[in-house]
């Protein structure tokens, strides 16, 4: 899909919205989910303590909770990711974002890479829920990226993604293009991290991502629905 013929409601269904706050409060959550709620987003992005809050707040929507699991460093161990992963499915998580270990990437050790995400794609595969991996770019050199999205379009979780957001940077056009190119038509890419403005989620969803994780999706429609309203201004990056 391409940014110029995606429409409103297409693009709504693309957005993460985004509260990992370390202090975001309960009225916080009740913002995002009604926000999400009202617009038809694809998911509110939390981390795994407000998971049951939030499930509750979207009682009888169509909008996902996800929980990030070891976020945003990736340091804990596999056991420990798995066991938060399974607490948060039960909490009422409807998809996982989890941070890859980037110590044992930088270790060049790719087998308990595949065996982590194999063990957490697993959990959400018996559970039916969607998995997404956290690659985290902004620490990872091209070969690293290229190895992890072969490990992923080996393992199949349903999307890789870029960025924690709390990195030394966001998701990258090139980036995204280039994770696509690697992991095949099976597996998903979301983009983000740093993504605020229509421009640059233009940007993401051409290079191939097919969900945003954003905190500013309120922001980015508006700049949206301004762009269609006057086709020929383009939106500054």
């Amino acid at each position: 899909m391409k940014s110029n013929e995606i429409t409103r409601d297409q693009l709504c269904r693309m957005f993460d919205h985004t509260n990992l706050k370390a202090y975001a409060q309960k009225e916080d959550f009740e913002t995002l989910c009604r926000e999400a709620r009202e617009n038809h987003f694809a998911m509110v992005a939390i981390n795994p303590a407000p998971v049951s809050l939030c499930k509750q707040l979207l009682a009888g929507s169509d909008v996902h909770v996800g929980a990030a699991i070891s976020f945003p460093l990736g340091q804990e161990t596999i056991e420990m990711k798995e066991t938060v992963t399974k607490q948060a499915i039960a909490n009422g998580a409807d998809e996982i974002d989890y941070v890859v270990n980037l110590g044992e990437i930088k270790n060049g050790n790719w087998d308990y890479i595949e065996r982590e995400m194999s063990g957490i794609v697993k959990i959400c595969r018996q559970e039916q829920v969607i998995s997404k991996v956290i690659f985290e770019i902004c620490y990872l050199s091209q070969r690293e990226i290229i190895h992890l999205a072969k490990i992923a379009g080996k393992v199949l979780p349903d999307y890789i993604k870029t960025s924690t957001g709390f990195g030394t940077h966001g998701a990258v056009a090139e980036t995204v293009r280039l994770m696509k190119q690697t992991v095949g038509e099976q597996v998903k890419v979301k983009a983000a991290g740093g993504i605020r403005n229509w421009a640059s989620c233009a940007a993401m969803i051409d290079a191939g991502a097919e969900r945003i994780g954003t905190s500013s999706s309120l922001k980015i429609l508006e700049e949206f629905d301004r762009c269609r309203s006057c086709p020929e201004s383009t939106p500054a990056l």
